[in-house]
């Protein structure tokens, strides 16, 4: 995506006439709407685009956004009129013109984007009084007869003790125990109940708190970031550093002249790169947190910190994509780290990149962007290349850490028994580094124990009843998962369609088949697993880094969990399970995905003064990802994917949209992708894939067909697709989501 200019649709005079009566306006709703409604405005309402306010809606009142002044569209005696404007700050107009580009690019209603910045339930009431616990004083004499300590409750006095407030939801993800915990011990009179205003305590980092000492080429790096900053144009850096290099620590400095500034900074991470260890070295640097922004917050948290940020309270702010569509109340700053992550597309609701949206609203606002990786995307290299993006280079790891050697394992030549799925070679490097006191780490991307259940007798594979797809075993809770719509049942004892009893065999491995496996070969060793499935809150996660911080665990064994954001100094060997999990599918993007996650995973050995070692598995050694690893020539092979698109026009050398036709009836999900594949543009640079069955062609339920356009830049992609479904009529059973520059082709 490049980034042009925006679509807005300005007021002629940003404040309307309160004299007017007959003067109207556009209110956008946050619904899934095409456009705004319009309104009378009574009452000598002075209004601006952008203000916060009341409307009817059938039965209903709702919040909207002024838009701007209406067509008069509407009959007067149908018009019904503007309720009050909400005593808040208004949306920026940087903030209205981002919603309409996103809008327009993504092809998405413009209420369904502006619902992603007002989708904070009850930001605009009044602070509400909450319940918060502290010590009671009884708790001078330890316990009474009357209650008994427990692990469980010393937690909850030990977070108490700190001296902060803490709500019960608070208190039962930090101390990892049940409400009914937190109920008795209050009700025993250990723990005292307050009532307060929901309030939090936002305090500004430093800038000036603690000044790290940077290497020669960090300081290079972080005096252009902060050269950009006092310029305060709109401009692109990538900084582009090898695993360990300290890519974060040059940019908190280009966040620490943000700051002197009095401007905010926003920071989008990965959710799966949010982890403890970038947050302690924040407040290492800067004093205190930043405002932090996820799916997992609770309302009143969100409520506060979206009021905080629109006040400009919150000066800083990490997040998820979701962050991106804050209102700010002067931007600063946006930091993209690890750009190259395909997690930042979205792929439900409205379908966006958050790394391009993000360049497209610091244009808006006038405000610098720095994309962060060490393995940047090809569409990031390219833009670099022709000059649109500045770069900045950290070629080195930090201080003395080398990086690491990486050994190849070619498993077609190795003799391992059956259902050991572990070399040799990497088994006897697990024993070394255990017996040299060294950590492990063994990466696999596959949940569970095993992905397919078979049974020996009639071949029957045990799929998901709402999905194309294998259940997978989760050996641990004895039940068969679906990972795509989160299905699941006991594990059977009986085949389920030829009752066969003792016929099941896993087959293939997942992380606990290998965690078990490890525990055979070193029954002594202290093992974690780190997966979504293990690591479910916050808290549960924070734990398992004190444990191998604190030594308490010998081998990590975990998903792509393990490849973000985590500094371990004694983890010296890192071992890939399977390497070619992800080449195949179909997908453009399978081998840049494929060498991007395991030059992450392979960045984690050695990042201290002990040298790392790397063992790879794989039944692919020839394959231009493994070679370029084995050579560590990056260059070379995004040279080759370079060429690759280029020559079949793919992005970003050409413009693709996926279209995804779904229906419970599959008869009416074939008939309505006929008539849009009938129905379909056509021309010189214009070509139509599909439609055809999804990969996934059942999910959830939903019966999937899929298209593809694809054009050549030249091409406005939207306006052909707006073109072509103006002449359709979609059924109401039938579903149709268009996903510009798709991501994900099941």
């Amino acid at each position: 995506m490049e980034c042009s200019d925006a679509t807005t649709s300005s007021l002629e005079d940003s404040t309307l006439d309160p004299q007017n009566i007959d003067e109207r306006v556009d209110v956008l709703l946050p619904l899934p709407l095409a456009g705004p409604y319009e309104y009378q405005i009574n009452n000598g309402l002075k209004l601006t685009r952008g203000d916060i306010v009341s409307v009817p809606l059938g039965s209903r009142v709702m919040t909207g956004v002024v838009w701007g002044k209406s067509q008069n569209n509407v009959d007067a005696e149908k018009i019904k009129a503007v309720i009050d404007r909400i005593d808040f700050p208004g949306l920026k107009e940087s903030l209205v013109d981002f919603i309409d580009w996103v809008a327009a690019y993504s092809i998405a209603p413009q209420g369904a984007v502006l619902r992603m910045t007002l989708n904070v339930k009850g930001a605009f009431d009044p602070p509400k009084k909450m319940t918060f616990y502290s010590p009671a004083e009884i708790q001078k004499t330890k316990y009474t007869k009357k209650i008994r300590t427990t692990p469980a409750r010393e937690r909850v006095f030990k977070i108490l003790n700190n001296g902060a407030l803490k709500t019960a939801r608070e208190l039962r993800d930090q101390a990892n125990v049940s409400i009914s915990v937190i109920n008795g011990l209050a009700s025993a009179g250990l723990i005292k109940k307050t009532e307060q205003l929901q309030k939090i305590d936002i305090k500004t980092p430093d800038p000036d708190h603690y000044n790290i000492n940077l290497t020669v080429a960090q300081k290079k790096a972080a005096h252009h970031l902060t050269k950009i900053i006092n310029n305060q144009n709109f401009s692109i850096t990538l900084l582009d550093g090898v695993t360990g290099s300290g890519k974060t620590e040059v940019y908190f400095e280009a966040i620490a002249e943000t700051l002197r500034r009095g401007r905010q900074a926003l920071i989008l991470l990965p959710e799966i790169a949010l982890t403890p260890q970038w947050f302690q070295r924040f407040k290492r640097r800067f004093g205190s947190e930043p405002l932090i922004w996820h799916s997992d917050i609770g309302l009143s948290r969100r409520r506060s910190g979206w009021r905080a940020v629109s006040t400009g309270k919150a000066s800083v702010v990490v997040g998820a994509r979701s962050a991106l569509y804050l209102p700010f109340n002067d931007l600063g700053i946006i930091i993209v780290d690890e750009e190259h992550e395909d997690a930042y597309k979205q792929m439900e609701g409205v379908s966006y990149h958050a790394r391009d949206m993000a360049i497209v609203r610091a244009k808006l606002v006038v405000c610098p962007i720095i994309l962060a990786s060490a393995t940047p995307s090809l569409e990031t290299r390219i833009n670099v290349a022709k000059n649109r993006y500045n770069c900045v280079q950290l070629p080195e790891r930090f201080g003395s850490a080398q990086p690491p050697k990486i050994d190849f394992i070619d498993m077609r030549e190795e003799k391992t028994p059956v259902n050991i799925y572990l070399s040799q070679k990497l088994r006897n490097a697990l024993i070394s580094n255990l017996q040299s006191n060294e950590q492990s780490l063994l990466y696999l991307n596959r949940r569970g124990y095993a992905p397919l259940t078979l049974c020996r007798k009639c071949g029957q594979r045990v799929e998901c009843p709402h999905c194309s797809a294998w259940l997978v075993e989760h050996r641990a809770n004895h039940k068969l998962v679906c990972h795509h719509c989160s299905y699941q049942t006991k594990a059977y004892i009986n085949c389920p369609k030829c009752n066969t009893s003792g016929s099941l065999v896993a087959c293939g491995p997942g992380v606990e088949r290998i965690s078990e496996e490890v525990k055979s070969l070193l029954p002594k060793a202290r093992i974690g697993l780190m997966t979504s499935d293990t690591t479910k809150s916050h808290n549960s996660i924070i734990n398992l880094i004190e444990k191998i911080e604190s030594r308490e665990l010998d081998i990590l064994i975990g998903t792509q969990m393990v490849a973000k954001g985590h500094h371990f100094p004694d983890l010296t060997l890192v071992g890939i399970v399977d390497a070619d999990i992800g080449l195949s599918g179909g997908d453009l993007r399978a081998s840049e995905r494929t060498f991007q996650v395991l030059n992450q995973v392979a960045g984690r050995a050695g990042r201290a003064s002990r040298p790392g070692r790397v063992i790879v598995q794989t039944y692919e050694p020839e394959h231009p990802v493994m070679l370029a690893m084995a050579h560590g020539d990056r260059e070379a092979f995004m040279r080759l994917e370079e060429k690759n698109r280029k020559i079949g026009e793919w992005p970003p050398y050409g413009r693709l949209a996926a279209i995804i036709v779904s229906s419970k009836n599959s008869l009416a999900a074939d008939k309505t992708a006929n008539e849009i594949g009938r129905t379909a543009p056509s021309g010189p640079g214009i070509r139509i894939l599909g439609p055809s069955p999804a990969p996934l062609s059942l999910l959830r339920g939903q019966h999937r067909r899929r298209l593809l356009i694809k054009t050549s830049r030249e091409e406005s992609l939207q306006s052909l697709i707006r073109a072509w479904f103006s002449k359709i009529v979609i059924p109401s059973h039938v579903k149709v989501r268009i996903d510009v520059d798709p991501y994900n082709f099941l």
